[in-house]
């Protein structure tokens, strides 16, 4: 299992900072290949995917991430080269490091393992591998899900390697995550002089009521799985830059994080409500980002938990905090799906990195994960 510490120092060598794969997706391959994967290159626009598949029976396990990794920042900052992937004190240092070339490794290497145990394994493993995940999300995993459905071919189990734990490693599996929906909100009004204010009309004071009410607004109790749905303004633009101007138009941006109380019309809905009762000249338009999703206690829950008590001899929890991952185009179709990673402390920031007998660990919950869902009896 040590060689996943390996197999994460050369991904992280490669700098594929989004939407680049570089050559991390024909290293997996390499890996794969003789295990009896075929291997399929997906490219959309400017993305790099990889769906690659070993058998041809149910039920279809699939380890799902991605290659690309955000900008370094400043290079100088960095206690070590951000591409370096040096290890020290027990870590290995680099962009990509817990987000999530860890995970990768770890996969490559708890199927190559689990492979030479169960040669004759049940069902089809696949690698579901993008590097659009970081980006706008528009030519990666969405994609090739959308190939995959037109061919009807099904993921039954996926097992998402964004970094879910926060203290230990596996101490936190997401089985579940929040919708989110995001609104560009344009307010119209009359730009003018600040002195004659009767002849302009100022789109800031026009909206300021409704933004404090949709601020005030509680959407929903949340469930017994997901906290209560929130809004959040993210951006709000107005003016010329001169102290004596009334802005023409004032721009927001806003977002909802929501749980299954909520569908995109719902929501929608609610703001046009609040908006129009305060008889606004606007326009919106939205991005729908992804639906939540809640994967119920079954075979793909029951065997990580029981993987993870296997390895760490600890019981995790199963949360549906956060942000949101590529879990979101995966669950529609109809698949299980939870996310198990390394420890985000770190991630996205100037000297991420990720303890290397995590990792190790981490491979060792990925190869039981497999053996407690397609191991023969």
């Amino acid at each position: 299992m040590n060689d996943v510490i390996a197999l994460c120092q050369a991904l992280i060598q490669e700098p594929s900072v989004t939407p680049e794969d570089k050559a991390c997706q024909p290293m997996m391959a390499n890996r794969l290949t003789p295990l009896g994967f075929g291997i399929e290159t997906m490219v959309f626009h400017d993305t790099t995917n990889m769906w690659a598949r070993k058998g041809t029976q149910s039920p279809v396990f699939c380890f799902a991430g991605h290659t690309d990794v955000v900008p370094t920042g400043p290079a100088d900052k960095w206690q070590h080269p951000p591409f370096a992937a040096q290890i020290h004190d027990g870590y290995i240092w680099g962009r990509g490091a817990a987000d999530m070339k860890g995970s990768l490794a770890a996969m490559v290497v708890a199927t190559e393992q689990f492979v030479t145990d169960y040669p004759d394994h049940k069902g089809s493993i696949a690698f579901l591998i993008t590097s659009d995940e970081e980006g706008p999300f528009i030519n990666g995993t969405t994609k090739v899900i959308d190939t995959l459905e037109a061919r009807n071919e099904k993921i039954d189990y996926c097992v998402v390697g964004e970094p879910s734990s926060t203290e230990l490693v596996g101490d936190v599996v997401k089985y579940g995550r929040r919708g989110s929906l995001t609104g560009d909100l344009i307010v119209k009004g009359k730009q003018g002089h600040v002195a004659y204010p009767h002849l302009a009309d100022n789109p800031i004071h026009n909206v300021a009521a409704a933004i404090d009410e949709l601020s005030k607004t509680k959407w929903d109790d949340g469930n017994s799985a997901f906290p209560a749905s929130t809004f959040q303004v993210s951006n709000f633009n107005a003016g010329t830059g001169a102290g004596n101007v009334i802005p023409g138009e004032c721009h927001i941006c806003f977002n909802f994080r929501f749980c299954t109380e909520q569908t995109f019309e719902s929501l929608q809905q609610q703001v046009y409500k609040i908006l129009d009762s305060y008889e606004l000249d606007y326009t919106i338009d939205w991005t729908f980002n992804g639906l939540p999703f809640l994967t119920e206690s079954g075979t793909l829950v029951d065997a990580t938990v029981a993987a993870i008590k296997q390895v760490t001899g600890r019981d995790t929890e199963l949360s549906t905090a956060g942000g949101t991952s590529d879990g979101r185009f995966i669950a529609p179709t109809g698949a299980q799906v939870i996310e198990l990673g390394p420890i985000n402390a770190t991630i996205h920031q100037i000297n991420e990195r990720v303890k290397a007998d995590d990792l190790v660990q981490l491979a060792d919950m990925y190869y039981h994960i497999l053996v407690n869902t397609l191991g023969n009896e």
